[in-house]
């Protein structure tokens, strides 16, 4: 069972709180200082902004501790099974229906819907589900349904999400609601639709993030093991076949020893189906769930990741061989793998919005460690908190000291980028290399070409056309970097940077590092800044 929250409530993966003996404040933000909604006004009234970060106030009604507590439950503690059913009603009460912050967004009551099913399942409830979660689900899916269309036209996981929450409540109130087929079928064939859309031929998503891949791809692995419990209808082969190929692109970026994979993209500390209490950052039980679902396969053999296949039910699958180096153009990934690293080059192949500057980030890991990495997210709605999406937060090239794409709002870049010069991973001879290169709406122009050895990675920069200043910067793990000369050592780790065959010293300062939603901490990075075209070569030792 999964014992994360018998001592405290967990928000986004770190942040944790004593647990109460009475049920918490669903409306307390433990985030922000301003005065938070309550449930005296309907959802749709309720500003997007101004009470800081909502989602903040959204983390415990999201119900993770309802499936957790589910597994204690089902292992026969009865403590935790009254405690889930207090919590429940107490939520259900305090939650009027379409009352409050709680109802504002159609994603988050999609997710309680997953969460609640799940739960019944693990305690063998789905298939004579209580009068009091019937009611409850049938609430759900009466917000969920109306506005699908705002879902759809998001062009990411919210559509997935709440497609998966119709099918999946709608199979389970089968008989015990006129309306519950029309539902299952809506979330059937938004889920067909949306696979088909907005899940490239290669496995990459909408979204060009890690974190948000994972809620998308354990959405689709829920709904099919729910098919499959139920005895439904298959769903097509093209959604088996892109699901598939999206597990494989997860699979490709997750680091088999600790579970952890590349912070690249937008991480707004989502995670579901909490039927294990790993680590937040650890995807080994999402891939290994989705890789016996969608390819038949057990990708990472024994261990606490193989929990969610126990819980619902899913037989294990065969020992495959271990994700090769591979380039997922469609999405613009180049992953180059060997025995003991793993580097992964962003470069831009937009065709939904994009969501971070980060056009020719590159990360590097060995043997578990996240020696070159992305900043993250930190908050969508804080002091600051865009910068984490700049450029200046990514290991690229920054010229003039702008983003690579102008901003437009919040969360919208113009002047989308284009990738040239694309160069499929392939053996150089000397190791494993790809490329790509791209010039902005300013006529700057930034070619990388990444080579990774059995005891090195050698990143070369190209960069020419029009600017004036070229900031070249690398985000380090938190360790004890020293320059010795113009080398950085740490360990047995040393990186040298040059400059058209000359040596040329790096400035070690610090940065900011997210790798939780709202949290930030102080990591070092490595700096040099040229003021003409030229040729820089990094090398990265082990």
């Amino acid at each position: 069972p999964n014992t994360a929250w018998d001592e405290g409530l967990w928000w986004f993966g770190w942040h944790q709180h004593p647990l109460p003996s009475d049920p918490p404040d669903w409306f307390a933000n433990p985030f922000s200082d301003a005065q938070q909604p309550g449930a005296s006004q309907n959802w749709w009234q309720i500003p997007d902004f101004g009470t800081g970060d909502i989602k903040g106030l959204w983390e415990l009604s999201r119900f993770d501790w309802v499936v957790a507590w589910a597994t204690k439950a089902a292992a026969g503690d009865t403590t935790a099974g009254a405690r889930l059913n207090l919590w429940l009603t107490d939520w259900a009460q305090r939650n009027p229906p379409y009352k409050g912050p709680n109802w504002k967004c159609g994603q988050e009551a999609s997710i309680r819907v997953m969460h609640l099913v799940a739960a019944a399942w693990v305690l063998g409830q789905a298939e004579a589900p209580e009068p009091g979660l019937i009611a409850l689900l049938r609430t759900h899916l009466q917000r969920i349904v109306p506005t699908m269309s705002y879902a759809i036209g998001q062009q990411n996981n919210h559509g997935t999400s709440e497609a998966a929450a119709l099918f999946i409540g709608g199979t389970a109130l089968a008989g015990h609601d006129p309306r519950a087929e029309a539902w299952a079928q809506k979330g059937r064939r938004w889920l067909e639709e949306r696979a088909a859309t907005l899940i490239e031929p290669d496995g990459s998503f909408s979204q060009y993030s890690v974190t948000y891949h994972r809620v998308m791809l354990d959405s689709y692995a829920l709904a099919e093991a729910w098919r499959r419990q139920r005895g439904l209808p298959e769903f097509s082969s093209r959604l088996h076949e892109r699901l598939a190929a999206a597990t494989d692109w997860l699979w490709a970026l997750t680091d088999k020893d600790t579970g952890d994979a590349p912070n690249i993209g937008a991480n707004d500390g989502a995670r579901l189906l909490q039927l294990t209490g790993s680590d937040y950052r650890d995807f080994r039980p999402s891939v290994q769930l989705a890789a016996v679902l969608f390819r038949g396969a057990d990708a990472f053999g024994p261990g606490p990741w193989t929990a969610p296949l126990h819980w619902l039910g899913v037989t294990a699958g065969r020992a495959c061989p271990a994700p090769q180096s591979t380039s997922f153009d469609r999405g613009g990934y180049h992953v180059v793998r060997n025995d003991q690293a793993l580097a992964v080059l962003r470069y831009p192949r937009f065709r939904f919005r994009p969501g971070q500057a980060d056009a020719l980030h590159l990360d590097l890991w060995h043997h578990g460690v996240n020696l070159l990495r992305d900043a993250g997210t930190y908050s969508y709605n804080a002091d600051g908190a865009e910068w984490f999406s700049g450029t200046a937060a990514h290991n690229t090239i920054e010229f003039d000291g702008r983003d690579q794409m102008p901003r437009l709002g919040r969360f919208l870049f113009g002047d989308w980028l284009k990738a040239d010069t694309v160069a499929p991973v392939d053996d150089k001879g000397m190791g494993i290399g790809a490329a790509a290169g791209y010039t902005d709406a300013r006529g700057a122009r930034h070619h990388r070409e990444v080579i990774l050895t059995a005891d090195a990675l050698i990143c070369r920069d190209t960069i020419s056309g029009d600017f004036d200043e070229a900031c070249l910067r690398w985000r380090l793990a938190p360790r004890a970097w020293r320059l010795d000369g113009t080398t950085l050592r740490n360990g047995d780790y040393a990186i040298t940077i040059d400059i058209d065959g000359a040596p040329l010293p790096p400035t070690l300062t610090t940065t900011w590092d997210s790798r939780y939603y709202q949290q930030k901490t102080e990591i070092p990075q490595a700096s040099v800044i040229v003021n003409r075209p030229a040729t820089l070569i990094t090398k990265v030792t082990f």
